[in-house]
């Protein structure tokens, strides 16, 4: 449990530290005072002030923020007025801050500071894929089998070939064609493959399995690896992150179908048990390198999914506030800040409840 608790800090920590210092390091760039950069939620347990700012680290591991001054407060909206200026050296303003309110600085700064929190999730997804692929190499999409009687038998696919696509989408590993046909529902699908260096084209219709309650292709993969080179490692550590952003957009997709049922959905306690599962997991069967290299793959998929999900236009979000900005930058002036804090505090109000549902779904999944 001790071990579990200190993984789950460790990753979550390192996420969530990526996103807000990318809101931080950005707000700094442009001259936006930061109030505040908090680890955690709840009470405070240890904090300190220098150049202007509270650094502080809380007792709930359940996030964090960076906040600025008059981020929504009353002196929003004045985006209209004359932008001040810092002085040359980035020290003080004549007012003792160390920068100016956020409302005052001009709007693609404002967008930029605001965007910066996910585009540094998507950073630190690319440099853990990059050293995650230099040990470990890619999974490639070579068919290492055909099921007799099955879709992928009767439309000519053999062993040994290698899958290049599925439909409009470029397939890079074979965990993406596994991914495709877990969620297939019986649609037809296309599949680009090369033989022997000679593309071809399979019309596959995949086979409900009653036993499986699921669609089945047919194709098992054949444990290929590619050890990366030098080269190689930059290319496929940007197909990993991609294969979790397209992975994470299909699970949208399905969680707006209807697909996804409570027991698919995690918060932070869901979360930590399978920090804790994964690497107990992996030692057990393949040792403690194994064991990190796994929570590295955990830290892409939590860092591309938080990357992802604060850019969904909900408010309270950032891609709530990108849109007000957007917005803004469209009739070239802002939006009541009234209107719009009330729409970030309802929103704010609304992930309030369902963190709450989500964490006591996690609570009973545990004691079930």
């Amino acid at each position: 449990m001790i071990r579990t608790i200190i993984l789950f800090l460790i990753v979550f920590g390192v996420v969530v530290i990526s996103h807000e210092f990318g809101h931080y390091i950005i707000a700094r760039r442009n001259g936006i005072h930061v109030v505040e950069f908090v680890v955690g939620a709840g009470p405070n347990l240890f904090s300190y002030e220098k150049n202007g700012t509270r650094y502080s680290l809380r007792l709930l591991p359940l996030g964090g923020a960076c906040i600025f001054e008059a981020e929504d407060g009353p002196e929003a909206g004045m985006s209209a007025s004359p932008e001040p200026e810092l002085p040359a050296d980035g020290g003080f303003t004549t007012d003792g801050r160390r920068g100016v309110p956020f409302p005052q600085a001009g709007v693609w700064k404002r967008i930029a500071t605001i965007f910066a929190g996910p585009f540094f999730n998507f950073l630190l997804a690319y440099v853990v894929a990059v050293v995650l692929t230099a040990f470990s190499g890619a999974d490639l999409p070579v068919v290492g089998g055909v099921a007799e009687d099955s879709a992928a038998e009767e439309a000519g696919l053999r062993e040994g070939d290698v899958i290049t696509r599925i439909g409009h989408e470029r397939i890079h590993f074979y965990r993406e064609v596994m991914v495709i046909s877990a969620i297939n529902r019986g649609e037809t699908l296309e599949i680009g493959y090369q033989r022997g260096g000679e593309k071809k084209t399979a019309v596959v219709t995949p086979r409900y399995d009653s036993d499986d309650a699921r669609y089945y292709i047919g194709i098992m993969g054949g444990g290929s690896y590619l050890d990366c080179n030098p080269l190689q490692v930059f290319q496929y550590g940007f197909y990993e992150v991609e294969y979790f952003a397209k992975t994470t957009y299909k699970s949208l997709g399905m969680l707006f179908q209807g697909r996804v049922t409570r027991d698919d959905v995690a918060g932070p306690v869901g979360i930590a048990q399978f920090v804790g599962e994964s690497y107990d997991s992996a030692e057990e069967n393949y040792g403690t390198p194994a064991a990190v290299l796994t929570m590295l793959e955990i830290v892409v998929l939590l860092s591309v999914n938080l990357g992802i999900m604060n850019l969904l236009p909900i408010p309270a979000l950032d891609g709530g506030r990108l849109l007000f900005m957007l917005i803004e930058v469209v009739r070239g002036k802002p939006i009541s800040p009234e209107k719009e804090g009330l729409i970030h505090f309802a929103g704010m109000a609304l992930l309030m409840v369902l963190m709450l549902f989500v964490m006591y779904n996690d609570i009973m999944k545990i004691v079930r």
